[in-house]
């Protein structure tokens, strides 16, 4: 991969980003302006259960339905201001927080979808909209009670943040940063297969950045430790919110002076270098990554919804730009 960044394709742009609201950080910490947008005719709801999200009956966008008194008055949650989309309010609901009528009513005139098929399949802008509305929601939904002290939170700024009426913590939603990796060696490409996987279904390398620890410093240490293999220098190149539940996926991508992996961490069931032309069939084929075991020989890839998917492809381009001496 050459370094001169003019030789080398546009970053990706990984599915579950661009969701482009306005999050109004100022406006939502005004009591009185919060209620005034609940009011708001023009408001809207978006609905995700830990199933999915809500979509419109053709599936062609995310379900935007008005804020009835129905769906303002969970048993057991309330709407959360997601921001303004074009100046008009635009709230999240916990579809497991409403009455039964209610999500009854709203299933009628939609569709319940996993966040991955949403991810795939509506516009990008709505995907990303989609992963913020799932992320903020199951946030909500597991962090009901303080885990200093086990009191009941209460939801300030409009679902920003919950306080601790009893000792005063406040609570944000918490993201872990994960790094992921493009590792070249010549013209190869370093996969991994985890335990667990069937074979053939290989992706790309990835870890949480630890403590005190820069995501740099994250990917030398995860390629180390997962293929006993060392690369230098890397570089960023994209990212991707992923809530399952709350991660930060943060591609890198970096070079190897090469070696014979070895999976002895007892996380890898196999690491090993793949040819470029490998990998470009096996992206060619669209092999089902879901499927439970390959063919013979048969490469499976990660799914499009996925950073590890966009960065192959991405890798990819890139070799053919700069050709195989880069």
């Amino acid at each position: 991969m050459s370094t001169d960044s003019q030789t080398l394709p546009p970053p990706p742009v990984p599915i579950f980003t661009g969701a482009g609201l306005d999050r109004v950080a100022q406006l939502r910490r005004d009591p009185n302006e919060v209620r005034a947008l609940l009011r708001d005719p023009e408001a809207r709801a978006l609905f995700a259960s830990d199933q999915g999200v809500l979509v419109s009956r053709d599936g062609s966008s995310l379900s935007r339905r008005e804020l009835s008194e129905s769906v303002a008055s969970g048993r057991d949650g309330e709407p959360v201001l997601l921001g303004l989309e074009r100046g008009r309010p635009l709230f999240g609901c916990d579809l497991e927080a409403l009455a039964p009528a209610a999500v009854a009513a709203l299933l009628d005139s939609g569709g319940l979808v996993s966040l991955r098929e949403a991810g795939v399949t509506l516009p990008r802008a709505e995907g990303g909209l989609g992963a913020y509305l799932a992320a903020l929601i199951g946030w909500h939904r597991h962090h009901r009670y303080c885990p200093n002290c086990g009191a009941r939170t209460e939801v300030v700024e409009a679902g920003l943040s919950r306080l601790c009426p009893r000792c005063g913590r406040s609570h944000f939603p918490r993201t872990d940063p994960v790094v992921i990796m493009v590792v070249q060696h010549d013209d190869q490409l370093l996969l991994g297969r985890r335990l667990g996987w069937p074979a053939g279904r290989y992706s790309l390398l990835a870890g949480f950045v630890a403590a005190g620890e820069t995501p740099e410093e994250a990917v030398v240490r995860e390629v180390r430790e997962e293929a006993d293999i060392e690369t230098d220098h890397p570089r960023y190149v994209a990212a991707q919110p992923w809530p399952f539940p709350a991660s930060l996926m943060l591609g890198f991508a970096s070079v190897s002076p090469g070696g014979e992996p070895h999976a002895d961490d007892g996380e890898m069931a196999d690491v090993r270098w793949f040819a470029r032309e490998r990998v470009l069939a096996a992206v060619h084929q669209e092999a089902d990554w879901s499927a439970q075991a390959a063919q013979p020989d048969e490469l499976l890839l990660p799914s499009r919804v996925s950073i590890a998917r966009s960065l192959i492809e991405w890798w990819l381009e890139a070799r053919a730009v700069s050709g195989p001496a880069a």
